[in-house]
């Protein structure tokens, strides 16, 4: 079965860069801001793009009056992917302090209005590349996801202990109907293995965070990782691997997280042309940001 264009949703990591080198401003946004004070970054973001991967909520638990406004701000058949608060996978980063059903219950109903609003992706489980496979973490997996049953929820695993038990990952996933989230980044010793196509039939998550190995863990900002612009050819291969997976699930995210400089815009927008899904309004301005800008290289 194939599925829909309307069930295929391509955006970006974020819509909201303002400062640093890597600023999205007079690259995908206006360059002044000063003259543009009512500008609305997200309403322009939506013009070009039918989804967005939430990061903010990894720092601090959403909030029901901005995600309310979120979904105001954008179109019907705009859905918000979410990041977990931090708490829930990186728990030494919150004072080693265990998630509870309280921050649970908080989390659902800091994002209840955008499920309210049909505006709701999946809910994206981010681990660290410290969180490897054994007991305490197959345990602990297994508990998030019955926290969280009835969401869909996609489950990046970044160590290479996750893949050399695929059979053993991919089950547990299975029987709670969670994505195994496709990476793309800088390959490293202990980096996990891919199998690219969907472990389940519902949906497919894919994310793509740039191939900027040389500052991947040495840099001077933490946006320098992202400084990274995929090639044609290298958008090809995921075109290839994301119209198979098309074929399968019901509906699926591709999410470009290369931001530095609004790359991951241009990224984005590659990768809706060779899949033949650009908007009208995307042909007759030349590209995101309405006058035929290009990330910077």
């Amino acid at each position: 079965m194939t599925v829909s264009d309307a069930d295929l949703r391509i955006g970006t990591s974020g819509w909201n860069y303002p400062s640093g080198k890597g600023t999205w401003n007079g690259v995908f946004y206006p360059p002044s801001r000063g003259r543009a004070k009512t500008f609305d970054e997200l309403s322009f973001y939506a013009e070009h793009f039918n989804t967005v991967e939430v990061n903010s909520t990894f720092y601090g638990q959403p909030r029901a009056d901005v995600t309310r406004k979120w979904a105001g701000r954008t179109p019907a058949g705009f859905d918000f992917s979410v990041k977990l608060y931090r708490k829930f996978t990186h728990p030494k980063m919150v004072e080693h302090e265990p998630a509870t059903v309280f921050d649970i219950d908080e989390f659902k109903r800091g994002i209840d209005p955008l499920a309210s609003a049909g505006k709701l992706g999946a809910l994206l489980a981010q681990f660290p590349p410290s969180f490897k496979s054994d007991a305490a973490s197959l345990e602990y997996l297994n508990g998030l996801l019955e926290a969280f049953r009835g969401y869909e929820l996609a489950v990046e695993l970044r160590h290479r202990s996750w893949s050399d038990a695929f059979a053993e990952t991919l089950s547990l996933l299975k029987a709670h109907g969670a994505a195994f989230v496709q990476i793309d980044e800088p390959k490293f010793k202990l980096s996990i293995a891919q199998n690219q196509l969907p472990n389940i039939p519902t949906f497919y998550y894919m994310r793509l965070h740039g191939r900027n190995a040389a500052q991947w863990w040495q840099h001077e900002k933490s946006e320098d990782r992202y400084n990274y612009l995929y090639s044609e050819e290298e958008i090809g291969e995921f075109v290839e691997t994301i119209s198979a997976a098309r074929a399968i699930v019901k509906k699926a995210y591709v999410y470009t997280n290369n931001h530095f400089s609004a790359k991951s815009v241009a990224n984005a927008q590659m990768i809706k042309k060779q899949l033949g899904v650009l908007e009208e309004k995307d042909h007759a301005d030349g590209g995101p940001g309405g006058h035929g800008v290009r990330a910077r290289t």
